[in-house]
């Protein structure tokens, strides 16, 4: 997708920390901090000099009140002068692909040429609200003119007041979670508790395939913990070698425990991770001597009713970034279809087969997918531009492309090429 101007934009490098279940070896992490962690070493990586970048771009689902802008403080890392501007955006799950797609525009339109995108997300870490009468309680509180009328305030206090309120991971419009939603699409299309078992099973197996090998551990910081004593953590944390399709078939639905088929098996962990990818002009590469990894030819949005198909809205996305692409489905050489759960992968897939595609799934999720790697809202987009860039160009793949789907009934597609 050149920019008027026809200026190219290459995907140039990408790294990411380690994904670990939320709750476990990140846990006392913030997301600000494996933000700027995986900047840092980015820049340390490719040599570049932090003057060199025009913007900065993150995609954060669950921002800290504490720290509601992580791509500024990204941009205030001491490699960075300070005058760099920088920004958060949220498109959900697809946050760190349009933090990449907006960085795109700007090195398109000639605005910018060099940029950096990517996206954080610390679960273990998520806001602890207040009730809503507690906190008209606190304000009324504040403005008392004396400790008399600050007492008096304070007394209409409630135990049930004191309950605090965690952020739901649901949709606002219809009131279901993505599980309930992903438990609707698996019967709705017929997807089977064996398939997506076998899905799963399919995620972990390669994903371990890809860390002993080194291809997944090449684009990951290793993360060195402040705790003395502390282990250095060099990979992702959920994926797992040990487990068989007779362990998961033992395990119960969690969404619908008597007819349901959605799992914690075959669904994606709560995880805190970040990633980061650098993003050139081709003419900016080219001058400062970067081979790029890929090249952004097309990217796409859809969305659906959330009350239909929460997680379907791929299947008009990528249609229409192959149409902007100049391609078809069969011209692809590998894709990363993120897994948010096996049934809405086999879903999806369904979709696009019922467009005439043929679904080869020797070229889907080569590497495994999130429901092994791990899913931190905000920064699996960037994994995943990172992952398919590098395994293009291992195999010398022409086109590859990206599927996400996203909270709200929205679809992210992206077509890369490598020359």
């Amino acid at each position: 997708m050149p920019g008027l101007n026809g200026r190219r934009v290459a995907v140039v490098a990408g790294v990411r920390t380690p994904f670990s279940k939320a709750g476990t070896s990140l846990k006392d992490v913030r997301a600000v901090d494996l933000a700027r962690y995986a900047t840092r070493e980015l820049l340390e990586r490719t040599n570049l000099d932090g003057d060199e970048v025009d913007e900065v771009v993150f995609g954060q689902v669950v921002p800290s009140a504490l720290v509601p802008n992580i791509g500024r403080e990204v941009s205030l890392l001491p490699q960075f002068p300070k005058e760099i501007p920088a920004y958060t955006l949220n498109r959900a799950c697809a946050s760190s692909n349009q933090a990449v797609s907006s960085a795109h525009d700007q090195i398109a339109l000639g605005n910018a040429n060099i940029m950096i995108a990517g996206g954080a997300e610390a679960l273990s870490d998520i806001p602890i609200l207040a009730s809503r009468r507690l906190a008209d309680i606190l304000v009324e509180a504040s403005k008392a003119r004396s400790l008399g009328a600050r007492v008096k305030t304070f007394a209409k206090i409630r135990p049930r007041d004191l309950v605090p309120v965690a952020p739901a991971i649901a949709e606002p419009s219809t009131g279901e979670s993505m599980g309930q939603s992903a438990e609707k699409m698996a019967k709705e299309n017929h997807i089977s508790r064996e398939d997506q078992d076998r899905w799963a099973l399919r995620s972990h197996t390669l994903a371990a395939k890809g860390t002993a090998d080194g291809r997944l551990t090449a684009e990951i910081v290793p993360w060195l913990s402040s705790k003395p004593g502390a282990p250095v953590l060099q990979q992702d944390n959920g994926i797992r070698t040990d487990t068989s399709l007779e362990q998961m078939a033992k395990l119960k639905p969690v969404f619908d425990r008597r007819y349901g088929s959605v799992t914690a098996a075959n669904s994606s962990p709560l995880t805190d991770g970040a990633s980061a990818v650098l993003l050139m002009s081709s003419e900016a590469a080219q001058a400062l001597g970067y081979e790029p990894l890929s090249y952004i030819r097309s990217y796409a949005v859809a969305a659906v009713d959330p009350g239909w198909q929460l997680l379907q809205a791929p299947i008009f996305a990528v249609p229409k970034a192959l149409e902007r692409a100049g391609i078809q489905w069969k011209d692809l050489g590998l894709i990363e279809l993120h897994e948010a759960f096996a049934s809405q992968v086999l879903s999806n897939l369904q979709g696009f087969a019922a467009k005439g595609w043929e679904i080869n799934e020797d070229i889907i999720n080569v590497m495994g997918g999130s429901i092994a790697i791990g899913h931190p809202f905000g920064a699996t987009g960037g994994r995943l531009v990172t992952t398919l860039s590098n395994e293009m160009k291992r195999r010398d793949v022409q086109y590859g492309l990206i599927s996400v789907c996203a909270q709200g009934g929205m679809g992210f597609a992206m077509v890369l090429e490598r020359r």
